[in-house]
């Protein structure tokens, strides 16, 4: 993060919250960090005693934002949460992302949405392109404006006071060491070039960056308009793209004209868009904090908790809220309510709206979402899996469908520790008809092709063993008491000895994406044994993955393979 999001040389208001503070600055440092730190560099980077530190963390734990693991702190999906609150109370990707998307595909380069931040720009969302040389820039990201295509747009609108805080800046740090997510400056252009691409933007409509962040780097951005706002920026579009494909000129000449039809189209969007309604508010965000500090003790931060609800407090149709919506939304009193905001706007998360509300900031994005807006759907269940097959000293597993339809493959594994244990490694593919992950994820696939004639007919579903499921029409019908149930059970289909069951991982539309399952050797539980003691603690697991996915997968893209 850029040093002005840390905690600066301002006075600390009175009335702000010391241990929110704190706890926003260990959650910066991680995302800093990429992810992880260990406590002792946590301690390191943000000046706290340890013991706060491992306070902090604790709560941090219980909250679900971070994972514990040894000695080394982990952001964890749920934290996406507060950044989630900042994107649904926006808008902006949830009716444009598919906009950009659709561009991406079209122009096959990657397309991005940024937002003003002060004197940067930060994206709020990113289509990038699987290449060996592919962009690197994720969903939260902040750049130095004077070194994007964005920037000079956002420039134009700048007031006299932001434009000598951005002169200020660049005093102060004139290699943007204080912007994590782009290379060290080397040779520091005068304000003046910058000044000029401003203007030439605000004539133009339009902006390049031929390779000011880095050599090769090279982008067209075309401004998005309010039409509700008199023509405000609302965003930018931009098209990136390597030098080894286009140039800054190719870019202006052949792909513009592309990018300026598809913003017409998005401002075409936001024009026709019905205005956010304020669903149903949530209530008392905060009431579980007062249990958990009776649990915890001091290892239980509760002002830190019932600070960080706040965020959470905002989202689609709550853009704008009030201190009193604020407290009857967490469950807080005024008093607290209003605290919590005094610090939040002192570290520039909220401010102040015109009519006596409060808003999020792009800065919300800050509190871990970078790190963790390329996530993979293995990533998200390694842990759970890793608890579940502690729990039930069996082996555990994420498996997918492949596109065919007719194997599984694992994507995850934890193993146990006994002397004889499943051994299959991430990556092995296996029948789907003759095992308990592949039959819960064909239950769920839409007019599956399961009669004769078609997949999976008498020539595709083979005897493996003798108990082998080969008749098309008993498959059927086991798939259908699969889909009732929930569940499926196989019992020495796939290998003689060898018994699992498994249960699915539904998106957030209710599909099943993947399945979480444990497999055992048919000697140590019997079927009943398993439905007793292991499923539920099965549907616990997927109930975690598919929560950590929800929240991961709401506004950024999670890698299913």
């Amino acid at each position: 993060m850029p040093a002005k999001t840390t905690l600066d040389d301002r006075a600390v208001p009175a009335e702000a919250v010391t241990p929110l503070i704190r706890g926003v600055a260990v959650l910066w440092r991680l995302t800093e960090a990429g992810g992880t730190l260990s406590a002792s560099g946590l301690e390191r980077a943000t000046g706290l005693a340890r013991s706060t530190v491992d306070r902090i963390t604790s709560t941090l734990a219980r909250m679900g934002y971070v994972r514990l693991d040894g000695r080394d702190v982990l952001l964890a999906p749920r934290v996406m949460e507060l950044g989630n609150a900042y994107l649904a109370a926006l808008r902006l990707p949830a009716l444009l992302s598919s906009h950009a998307d659709a561009l991406a595909d079209e122009l096959d380069e990657s397309v991005s949405l940024a937002v003003g931040d002060l004197d940067g720009i930060r994206f709020i969302h990113q289509a990038t392109r699987r290449r060996a040389m592919s962009l690197s820039f994720r969903i939260g990201d902040l750049l130095p404006a004077e070194r994007t295509a964005p920037g000079p747009l956002f420039a134009t609108q700048w007031t006299d006071a932001q434009w000598q805080a951005w002169r200020e800046r660049r005093a102060t740090d004139p290699q943007d060491r204080g912007f994590p997510a782009v290379p060290p400056r080397e040779h520091a252009a005068p304000d003046a070039d910058f000044e000029r691409r401003a203007a030439r933007a605000r004539r133009d409509g339009w902006a390049l960056d031929d390779q000011l962040i880095e050599p090769g780097l090279v982008a067209v951005s075309v401004p998005v308009r309010e039409p509700r706002a008199n023509g405000r920026v609302a965003c930018v579009a931009s098209v990136v793209s390597h030098t080894s494909r286009h140039t800054a000129d190719d870019l202006r000449d052949t792909l513009l004209p592309r990018l300026r039809a598809a913003v017409a189209e998005m401002e075409r969007e936001l024009r026709d868009a019905p205005r956010p309604q304020s669903g149903t508010a949530p209530e008392g965000l905060a009431i579980w904090t007062g249990a958990s500090k009776q649990e915890l003790g001091r290892e239980f931060v509760e002002s830190l908790a019932r600070g960080l609800t706040v965020l959470t407090a905002f989202g689609e149709g709550r853009a704008e809220l009030t201190l009193t919506d604020v407290a009857r939304a967490t469950g807080l009193s005024r008093a607290t309510a209003r605290r919590a905001l005094i610090t939040y706007e002192h570290l520039g998360l909220v401010r102040p709206s015109g009519s006596r509300g409060f808003v999020l900031t792009p800065r919300v994005l800050s509190l871990g979402f970078p790190p963790l807006s390329r996530t993979s759907l293995a990533e998200i269940a390694a842990p759970h899996l890793a608890e579940l097959a502690d729990r039930v000293h069996e082996s555990a597993s994420l498996a997918v469908l492949t596109e065919s339809g007719e194997e599984i493959q694992y994507l995850a594994r934890a193993a146990t520790g006994r002397v004889m244990s499943v051994n299959v490694a991430v990556g092995t593919r296996l029948p789907a008809y003759a095992t308990s992950s592949g039959r819960v994820l064909l239950a769920d696939v839409p007019d599956r092709a399961t009669t004769a004639g078609r997949w999976p007919g008498p020539a595709d579903l083979r005897p493996l063993t003798p108990r082998t499921i080969t008749d098309p029409a008993t498959l059927t019908a086991e798939l259908e008491d699969v889909r009732a149930r929930g569940y499926a059970l196989v019992d020495e289909e796939l290998e003689e000895g060898l018994r699992s069951v498994a249960v699915p991982v539904r998106d957030r539309t209710g599909r099943a994406v993947a399945a979480v399952n444990v497999a055992m050797h048919a000697a140590r539980r019997s079927v009943q044994e398993c439905v007793r003691d292991v499923l539920p603690d099965l549907m616990e697991t997927a109930s975690r993955v598919e929560g950590d996915l929800g929240v991961a997968g709401r506004f950024a893209g999670v890698a299913m393979s």
